[in-house]
């Protein structure tokens, strides 16, 4: 079994395709009238759409994108908009790797960090 599909709510569907495409520079796959949306993140599909009752109007799950560079995709946001709760700091030490986020939401209150798992160097 393996994730395919997550859905986050939006309430303004033309916002939210400009944040996901133009901010954070996701693939957009199609749109489907009257208030769907579909982006390519890594092999999961990300569907955007408004509540469709009060159950559903809340922020979604977190997701996490993988990035390589964590502080150069920090700086792109940043540049294009994008307000962290953060600066990419260390969270987790493993015997091989860092792992490093940064925390931010989507104009929908979403929450979304950026993660770089980041090689320790092999002694020498």
């Amino acid at each position: 079994m393996e994730l395919a599909q997550i859905t986050n709510v939006v309430h303004d569907l033309d916002r939210a395709v400009k944040f996901h495409r133009d901010t954070l520079g996701l693939p957009l796959l199609f749109q489907a009238p009257p208030s769907l949306a579909f982006f390519q993140v890594g092999p999961v599909r990300l569907m955007l759409s408004p509540p469709e009752n009060a159950e559903q109007d809340h922020p979604g799950s977190f997701l996490y994108f993988r990035v390589k560079d964590i502080e150069q995709q920090h700086r792109t946001l940043v540049q294009r908009g994008v307000q962290f709760v953060d600066k990419p700091h260390r969270v987790h030490e493993a015997a091989d790797y860092d792992l490093w986020m940064a925390f931010f939401h989507d104009p929908d209150n979403n929450p979304m960090a950026l993660m770089e798992e980041k090689p320790k160097p092999k002694a020498s």
